[in-house]
């Protein structure tokens, strides 16, 4: 076998060495083991990688290297590494089997500095081969084994040393003459048998991790070719992936002797610095996140790039050293990442997500952090929004505080802020660090000028639309400037109108600018003032805002000319046309509520004068025929030609009776609109205080006419809603406690028609005598606006009429009426029910009942029973009868005494107790068993035929007796039939059965008791 390599000879002289310093073996086999099963562990492809790439430089060819990873049937797999370049070299054999002493230490375009990269094959084969179109060379731990055995049987101490050892020797300091060449198309293949299946997956793992990485690092490696049990995939063109940024330079003397000084002997034959940034080109490109100096080191980045640079590194090549060349890269490395970020910002590509933000990996990524954001803020990093051609440094460029990316807002808001860039919320830690001023939106607002055109408002407002959606920036943004149809601009949209209906007169609006009106120009109107608080510009909102308002008060106070007030009567009069096509009102409801200053207009009447809308009427119309001429005028012609009816009415004009209401009415606080009611005044008072959930009333009732009144009365029954204020009782609430009284119409009807007390023409014919007769046009009406107008129909104890109650106290107290009995005991059952409410005074003389008529006695003469019992005390004075249970309050109303007031009612004698028949409990529960029987029953030495005292029944007579059992059973209705029980007890079952026919009686009732003075 050929050693043109000179295997022999090394192996000569390692052995010598080992013969005479044993321990040298030991040294050896210990340095080669620490690096096989430390530093370089993992390192076989990227070493093989490193070497292949030296070798093809120093060739000055493109590097091919083939990985071919082939499963052996007599073992586990074997791996060869097949590349082009230089061949192998004698002084590449004595390198191979030099620890530490590499051959490219003079070769400024290696990689490989040290001399120990082979030993990372020692990972997984102990039988390594070499082969080249110029030899080959092999190393076997078997073999080196042998030979060291031989040896140490004849040199003293180094069989010691491989014992101490567990027979385990160097595999790469005894190189031996191997046979075979290199695949085809290649220079140099490095065959690896692996040493098991553990190898083998660890080989297979570090095949899987090859990247653009390790051609980015060894820039003579052209292409990569890896071949996995017959799976091939191939590595290159790296450049199309990544964007790269190269840098070096050389060292001068001064630079070498300054920053080398500590680094060891061979290392400070390097001649100058490189380094390399590459970013991927894809968005999802995965970069490797360690240093490569320029192979991966243990040293973590953060950055969101490659970074190569040849660092000085420790003995694993794993970690970096500090000193001043470390410090040096860093700045230049620094330096080239800036410049990087530059290119590709002003390759228009987003760098933001580029610069460093958070916490550092390590030590040395937080230096080389530190030092590029101290480079950063000079490079032209961002674009400006304004010019996006131009880029701008961080210090001169600012960022609105309006948390998110909104394109269009910075767009319309570039031109006020100097510098503006985009700020999406991703970019906000960078912008930061970069040190991007920060400008709040409420600030530019401010600045934003109180001028421009329309249009360029309403792109402004477009641009900005995108914020609404955060309940914060609306609140800034509701004080941005807002030009007006007038030419004005305001700050802020609340208040302002926005047209959103074309229908709207332009003129119109024009002409009610002077007084305060505030629309927004139409050319600038948009969406967002909505959102901001503009209100919607609709007719109705226009007459509401207030502006038409103050020009109809400015027509009051006759400032204005005859031309200029004809002109804001148009205006308003086009509005509210406009407005009744979305909202037609009932007749005069917006003159009388809300809009009620619209009455105040000033319409032309037909004598050729202004006046108030609301004093004017349609010519022809119900309430021209109704109200008095002198108090209200006629619409001019032409202006009823120009102008709807309807329109006409809603501001006022009047064609029928007018109404006015008001919601919950608090009767001591009345609204302006019910305080122009004649007399609403005295109603308030005699109503008294207290809430009305809704009160409506006819208004101008005091204008009409006085011979047209049938005509009106008929008028208001003939109209359901005016039918609605006279008819409708109201219910006043207070407290807890509510009453319905009449309404202020039919109050002050009543009382302007004087109808209370008349009598209703259908009224019983035995009123007749007490009440007057109604006029005969009264006879036309329903019932319903009768009774409303106070006619009365009968005495209704139930409903206790007040006014009515006074009206029959003074025409009973009128000697020269004739009043039968049965008319003057309706009357004061009237009287009684109402006594409570009844407040006057009391006539002279008081009509009593004088045996079958009524006649009028002096007060002195008369009394109230108190109950039936004394009406048999006619020498009491003269009865005014009415129901037990209100005789104290009519005796209180007529100031007259009751029977018991004036007599002690005691009886003289006790009688024989005697018993009921059983037959009267079967008509009168409740009756006593017992009762006192007198031959003359005799009270307060007067004869009667009953009496009731004590619970005790006295009676003289059997119809006495039959009175005596109902009083004293609560149930005086029933008298009647115990009498006939009494003269005929035989006849109960009939009576029974007629008396459940018939209605039945009330429950029974305590026995009333006497007051006594």
């Amino acid at each position: 076998m050929t050693d043109q390599f000179g295997t022999a000879q090394i192996r000569e002289r390692v052995l010598a060495g080992w013969a005479a310093a044993p321990v040298r073996l030991r040294e050896d086999a210990n340095a080669e083991e620490d690096l096989a099963t430390g530093g370089y562990r993992d390192r076989l492809i990227v070493e093989l990688a490193q070497n292949a790439a030296d070798a093809a430089a120093r060739a000055g060819v493109p590097c091919v290297l083939s990985l071919t990873l082939r499963e052996r049937a007599d073992g586990p797999p074997v791996l060869v590494a097949a590349n082009t370049g230089e061949p192998l070299t004698a002084e590449g054999v004595q390198s191979l089997a030099t620890l530490r002493a590499s051959a490219k230490s003079n070769d400024d375009g290696s990689v490989g500095r040290f001399g120990v990269g082979f030993a990372a094959v020692l990972a997984v084969s102990d039988e390594p081969v070499v082969l080249s179109r110029t030899g080959g060379v092999r190393f076997s731990r078997d073999d080196t084994a042998a030979v060291v055995a031989e040896l140490g049987a004849v040199t003293p101490g180094l069989a010691d040393e491989v014992q101490r050892r567990d027979g385990h020797v160097p595999v790469l300091r005894l190189p031996f003459s191997a046979q075979g060449s290199p695949p085809e198309g290649f220079d140099t293949a490095v065959v690896l048998p692996l040493r098991d299946e553990a190898a083998a997956d660890l080989v297979r793992q570090q095949l899987t991790m090859v990247d653009d990485a390790l051609l980015l690092a060894l820039p003579a490696l052209e292409r990569v070719e890896i071949d996995v049990d017959g799976r091939v995939s191939t590595l290159a063109n790296a450049s199309q992936r990544w964007h790269v940024l190269r840098r070096s330079g050389s060292w001068t003397d001064a630079e070498r002797l300054d920053l080398l000084a500590d680094r060891p002997t061979e290392e400070r034959r390097g001649r100058g610095w490189q380094v390399l940034w590459a970013l991927p080109r894809n968005h999802s490109g995965q970069v490797p996140g360690v240093l490569h100096a320029p192979t991966p080191t243990d040293e973590p980045l953060s950055l969101p790039a490659l970074l190569l640079a040849g660092f000085p590194l420790d003995p694993t090549r794993r970690h970096v050293i500090g000193g001043p060349l470390t410090d040096r890269l860093m700045n230049e490395s620094a330096d080239a990442y800036a410049d990087l970020l530059a290119e590709r910002a002003a390759d228009g590509a987003d760098v933001a997500a580029l610069v460093p933000t958070g916490l550092p990996a390590g030590a040395l990524d937080g230096a080389l952090r530190e030092a590029v954001l101290v480079r950063l803020p000079k490079r032209l990093l961002l674009r400006s929004v304004e010019y996006p051609g131009e880029l701008l440094r961080p210090p001169d460029a600012t960022v609105l505080d309006v948390g998110g990316d909104h394109p269009d807002v910075l767009r319309v808001l570039a031109t006020v802020v100097s510098g503006l860039v985009a700020a999406p919320r991703s970019a906000t830690a960078a912008l930061t660090a970069l040190g991007v001023q920060r400008i709040a939106l409420a600030d530019v607002v401010d600045a934003l000028p109180n001028r421009g055109e329309p249009q360029v408002w309403h792109d402004t407002y477009a641009g900005l639309a995108s914020l609404a959606d955060d309940a914060n920036a609306r609140e800034v943004l509701a004080a941005l400037p807002v030009p007006l149809a007038d030419g004005r601009v305001v700050r802020g949209a609340r208040g302002v109108l926005l047209p959103t209906d074309d229908r709207l007169p332009v003129e119109a609006l024009a002409t009610l600018s002077p007084y305060g009106l505030r629309v927004v120009h139409p050319q600038a109107a948009h969406p967002l003032l909505g959102r901001l608080g503009a209100t919607p510009a609709t007719a109705r909102a226009v007459l509401e805002q207030g502006a038409a308002q103050v020009a109809v008060e400015a027509m009051i106070d006759g400032s204005l000319g005859t031309g200029e007030l004809l002109e804001l009567t148009h205006a308003v009069l086009s509005l509210v046309s406009v407005a009744l096509q979305d909202n037609s009102p009932v007749p005069g409801a917006w003159a009388d509520g809300e809009l009620g200053w619209l009455s105040d207009l000033a319409v032309a009447a037909a004598d050729g004068e202004l006046s108030p809308a609301g004093g004017v009427v349609l010519a022809g119309s119900p309430a021209a025929g109704l109200l008095d001429p002198d108090e209200v005028g006629v619409l001019d012609d032409d202006m009823s030609a120009a102008w709807p009816r309807k329109v006409l009415v809603a501001v006022g004009v009047l064609d029928d009776l007018a109404m006015v209401q008001g919601h919950d009415v608090d009767l001591d606080d009345l609204p302006d609109a019910l305080c122009d009611l004649p007399d609403i005044d005295s109603w308030v008072e005699q109503v008294g205080t207290g809430v009305v959930a809704q009160l409506v009333a006819v208004r101008d009732l005091d204008l009409v006419l006085a011979h047209r009144w049938p005509e009106a009365v008929q008028h208001i029954a003939s109209r359901p809603a005016l039918r609605s204020a006279l008819v409708d009782r109201v219910r006043v609430s207070d407290g807890d406690v509510s009453r319905l009284v009449p309404s202020p119409t039919a109050w002050w009807l009543q009382r302007r028609l004087g109808t209370v007390g008349l009598l209703d023409p259908a009224a019983p014919q035995g009123l007749h005598g007490l009440l007057e007769l109604a006029p005969p046009w009264v006879a036309g009406l329903d019932e319903g606006i009768r009774r409303a107008l106070g006619l009365v129909t009968g005495l209704d104890v139930a409903s206790a009429d007040p006014d009515l109650a006074a009206v029959v106290l003074q025409r009973l107290s009128q000697a020269d009426r004739e009043v039968d009995v049965a008319t003057c005991l309706l009357a004061w059952a009237l009287l009684g029910a109402a006594a409570g409410a009844v407040d006057i005074d009391l006539p002279d003389g008081v009509r009593v009942i004088d045996q079958a008529r009524t006649r009028v006695v002096p007060a002195a003469e008369a009394m109230v029973p108190d109950d039936p019992r004394w009406l048999q005390r006619g020498d009491l004075g003269g009865l005014v009868v009415v129901a037990a249970a209100q005789a104290a309050a009519l005796a209180d109303l007529l100031d007259l005494p009751l029977a018991s007031e004036l007599a002690e009612g005691r009886i003289d004698g006790t009688g024989v107790v005697a018993d009921v028949p059983g037959a009267v409990g079967a008509v009168l529960p409740g009756a006593p068993r017992q009762w006192r029987e007198h031959d003359q029953l005799m009270v307060d030495g007067h004869e009667v035929d009953w009496w009731v005292e004590g619970g005790d029944v006295h009676a003289a007579t059997s119809d006495g007796l039959a009175r005596g059992l109902a009083w004293a059973a609560g149930d005086w209705p029933a008298r009647h039939l115990v009498a006939q029980l009494l003269a005929d007890p035989g006849d109960v079952v009939r009576l029974m059965i007629e008396d459940a026919a018939g209605q039945p009686r009330r429950a029974p009732a305590a026995l009333p008791r006497s007051r006594r003075t």
